[in-house]
């Protein structure tokens, strides 16, 4: 046992590995051995390998066969495309059909105390979705902690997605990668489990040329409908205008989901290209005065059935007005923290998270108690009461 100690409280518990569990206060780190025993046996599928290759349109230069790099004459080849069924090819042609969706849930995946998916939590949530009338559901986002996933369990939740769902509901799958590569591999993979559209954000933290952007997207493009995600705050690079407008040549872009604001969604909206605004709070006015279609929304997890008022019944400012506090308290800190703590509150998921995610501390909790309250329980997704957990309800995973 390893032990570096000072008296206080645990703000929660936390699962590391097989054998070790983390007791964390603001003062304290306590490692007891054995005290979780838990284990994890997911394998990489090595049936099938991708291989995906850039290359250019140009002819050879030299007797070395050198190909040189022209970017106007650039494409995205693969040397191997994974099988789709018919259905699959299907849905590649129906861009109408998910280019219309106007409410799109980014939905919240949900953990046991041993950091697995707990899939009948998972069921349980998108089915409280799909009966107040959410049209689409996004797998593996931001939302949905695709980042804190391997392939493995991303392409798996999409699978899952589409075999219970899919015939009720569009499915968009997270299939992005800072890695053009690996966004290949996971494009691919998800359209051969049957989703309808792949979500891809910029290639984030070392970022690129816009050029590069141009020439990542036609990679992923080439393969199936597309939904480009522009988010600077997590990327921390911008999709700009020329790089969009050169993408929508495009007939597999069904559109962005733009996160800027409602004067780029203007924009894009005036040229005839589809927008859906991931950012909650402006989702009323980006639809009912700036022409998105509608939103990819955080908070239609809680109160799917107010987020379909306000994106269906015409403009609605006294219902905005009401779920604005709701807005500003699950934005507070970085997606899906706040949802996360919200919804063990309401004790529709198990209060597990994965790190670097931890849930809010209590007097966040209690706010949102009293939210429920004042919004009134029966607009929120669950059965049970709220209610504010203690810090020794949350258990925190680190390896899983």
């Amino acid at each position: 046992m390893f032990s570096n100690s000072f008296e206080a409280k645990p703000l929660f518990r936390a699962s590391i590995g097989s054998d070790l569990s983390v007791s964390f206060t603001s003062g304290q780190v306590t490692m007891l051995k054995n005290r979780c025993s838990y284990s994890m046996s997911t394998a990489e599928p090595g049936s099938v390998f991708f291989r995906s290759v850039f290359r250019t349109c140009s002819k050879r230069k030299d007797p070395k066969n050198t190909t040189y790099w022209k970017p106007p004459q650039a494409c995205a080849g693969n040397d191997f495309h994974l099988p789709m069924s018919s259905s699959v090819v299907k849905n590649r042609t129906s861009m109408e059909g998910i280019r219309s969706l106007r409410l799109i849930t980014a939905v919240k995946t949900p953990y046991l105390p041993n950091g697995q998916f707990d899939l009948d939590s998972y069921d349980n949530l998108v089915d409280m979705q799909i009966a107040k009338g959410i049209e689409g559901i996004l797998v593996a986002g931001s939302t949905g902690e695709g980042q804190l996933m391997t392939w493995s369990e991303q392409i798996m939740l999409i699978a899952r997605t589409v075999n219970c769902f899919g015939d009720r509901v569009k499915v968009v799958g997270n299939a992005g990668s800072n890695c053009t590569s690996e966004a290949i591999k996971a494009t691919e993979r998800g359209f051969a489990v049957g989703m309808n559209a792949a979500l891809h954000i910029s290639p984030y933290y070392g970022k690129t040329s816009l050029d590069g952007l141009v020439a990542h997207y036609y990679s992923v493009l080439s393969i199936g409908p597309v939904i480009v995600y522009n988010i600077p705050t997590r990327t921390n690079q911008d999709i700009p205008p020329s790089v969009v407008q050169t993408l929508a040549q495009s007939p597999n872009l069904v559109g962005v989901k733009e996160c800027v604001g409602t004067e780029r969604i203007k924009q894009y909206t005036d040229e005839g290209i589809v927008v859906w605004t991931g950012n909650d709070k402006m989702s009323h006015d980006a639809r009912w005065d700036f022409g998105a279609v509608g939103v990819q929304s955080v908070a239609s997890n809680l109160v799917p059935g107010l987020m379909r008022k306000l994106m269906f019944e015409n403009k609605n400012v006294t219902l905005n007005s009401k779920l604005i506090p709701l807005f500003d308290w699950l934005s507070q800190e970085p997606v899906p923290i706040a949802l996360n703590t919200a919804l063990a509150q309401l004790g529709v998921i198990k209060p597990v998270f994965r790190l670097p995610h931890v849930p809010l501390p209590v007097n966040k909790r209690i706010e949102f108690v009293n939210l429920v309250k004042q919004m009134g329980r029966e607009h929120f997704v669950g059965e049970k009461d709220a209610q504010v957990l203690e810090n020794d309800d949350f258990i925190v995973v680190g390896r899983y």
